[in-house]
């Protein structure tokens, strides 16, 4: 990546998963070991899935042992439910006992993870089953991480792409998404366009994402063609107007040249309709970008309701029309609690 925001530290706080070659090699050093340990480190942390210190076979006993209790910052799975077209969301718990949700969604050529950023999230969106519960804290780098680890692992295969779409809003957590965005290019070693960070859109938050030039997409959950529909579902649309939240995607485009991907959920008579669709196209005329619509996944806590087929190719065929860029994307392992949030409420 051209900016690196895991510095070298000039000392490292584990736990150790999220640190490089280089601040492990350093971690080792101050150990009283030879620097190549920390190559052998991060192998084991990062492509044999280590879970203790002690499990390092290369190491001499005497050092295992007093590195014994160093946390390499590996999760749990809490629970584990696997939908019929494969895909498997997991709860996985936390050192502190709290619990997060993350999704494997494997298809014939890839492995997809959808990470959380946050326990809980604080952006309270209307139709989101994580909103309705509230928020705790940030994960911290090695969190986030571990979850990639965690369902390559599980699945016995190569994680190939990761979207920063669980719970939580990622630029609200700007400095371990930042790091751990980095962990998983350079450590984990998944491509940097494969890697997508979704946000609600936080005032400056953006223009300071574009300022890292990463290549990573950027996905922005838009929802609603005008500002009136766009309060309703998201709290945080009120003092941040969707005129300057798409004035902020255009400097973003003009500083990475990368397309923006906008996200929207259609709720059935709530912005499906044609005018709304011929909104969207306005918004987004002469913008580098994508549309991905998603048809509504049903939560308890609230009425909405998914557009029927019809609608939603309406809605499509409009767009296209508009010369708008769109696709739709149905969720995966809808059986499984799909909506972010379901599983962990119900358990």
């Amino acid at each position: 990546m051209s900016a690196t925001p895991l510095a070298l530290k000039s000392e490292i706080t584990p736990p150790l998963l999220g640190a490089s070659v280089a601040d492990l090699s350093l971690w080792v050093q101050q150990q009283g070991q030879p620097a190549y340990r920390g190559k052998q480190l991060h192998d084991w942390i990062y492509h044999k899935g280590v879970r203790s210190l002690t499990d390092i076979s290369v190491f001499p006993k005497e050092w295992r042992a007093a590195i014994a209790e160093v946390p390499i910052g590996r999760s749990t799975i809490h629970h584990r439910a696997v939908a019929p077209d494969g895909t498997i969301k997991y709860l996985l718990k936390l050192a502190d006992g709290q619990i997060i949700e993350t999704v494997g969604i494997p298809t014939a050529k890839r492995l997809t993870v959808c990470v959380s950023t946050q326990v809980g999230c604080p952006m309270a969106c209307d139709f989101c089953a994580t909103g309705k519960g509230g928020y705790t804290r940030n994960l911290a780098t090695h969190e986030i991480v571990d979850q990639v680890l965690t369902v390559q692992e599980d699945f016995q295969q190569r994680v190939s792409h990761v979207v920063f779409m669980g719970m939580g809003e990622p630029l609200l957590n700007t400095d371990n998404v930042l790091a751990s965005l980095t962990s998983l290019n350079q450590d984990v070693g998944i491509g940097q366009r494969s890697l997508t960070v979704s946000t609600v859109g936080i005032r400056d938050r953006i223009r300071q994402f574009a300022k890292y030039n990463l290549q990573v997409t950027l996905a922005v959950s838009l929802h609603a063609p005008n500002q009136e529909l766009r309060e309703q579902l998201i709290p945080s649309a009120r003092p941040y107007p969707l005129e300057d939240l798409l004035h902020e995607c255009r400097e973003y485009v003009e500083i990475t040249r990368r397309r923006i991907s906008f996200e929207y959920v259609l709720l059935a008579g709530f912005n499906d309709l044609p005018h709304h669709a011929m909104q969207l196209a306005k918004c987004l005329r002469g913008f580098q970008s994508h549309v991905n619509l998603i048809p509504y996944n049903p939560i308890h806590e609230v009425d909405y309701k998914r557009p029927t087929s019809d609608r939603i190719q309406a809605f499509v065929n409009i767009l296209k029309q508009q010369k708008t860029a769109v696709s739709v994307r149905y969720s995966r392992g809808l059986e499984a609690d799909a909506a972010c949030g379901q599983l962990r409420a119900s358990k």
